[in-house]
């Protein structure tokens, strides 16, 4: 098993990697755990801190080269608003309900839930049901329910 301690942000990396760990949004929160990657070999996480990763990180092998992290598609609603004005009143009804949030453009992804499904399109929006990546807005306060962008060296 290899260990890794160390993540080079989405971007600060080139080439073709060594391999890939596909993890969804919660399985890319992490301190320590043993992933495997497509190939089948196994590494290390060891963090000295735990750390929220994002597609496109490079996790640092000892001997060179670099794994890649990719986000893997997982449930979510895709939320749209009548205009740029409709969607953010959209945006901040999710805020108000503590809801961690993709912003892409002219929409917002969410988990997700029924209810709040029920309650946006109550308030004039287009829920659609999907499948995609789930990488959320970091927060003010906190790092991983936001999903705040840390990387430990």
């Amino acid at each position: 098993m290899t260990p890794i301690t160390d993540i080079l942000p989405a971007g600060a990396w080139t080439g073709d990697p060594a391999d890939r760990v596909v993890l969804d949004y919660d399985g890319r929160h992490r301190r320590r755990i043993v992933l495997t990657g497509v190939s089948g070999a196994s590494y290390l996480l060891d963090l000295a801190q735990a750390t929220h990763l994002h597609d496109g990180d490079g996790l640092l092998l000892p001997a060179g080269g670099v794994v890649r992290v990719e986000a893997s598609p997982e449930p979510l609603m895709e939320v749209r608003g009548e205009t740029p004005a409709h969607l953010v009143r959209l945006a901040w009804h999710i805020g108000n309900r503590h809801l961690t949030a993709q912003i892409d453009g002219d929409r917002i992804l969410i988990r997700r839930d029924h209810v709040i499904g029920h309650m946006l399109e109550h308030l004039g929006a287009r829920v659609l049901e999907v499948e995609a990546p789930f990488d959320p807005e970091g927060g003010a306060y906190h790092d991983h329910a936001h999903g705040m962008h840390d990387h430990a060296q």
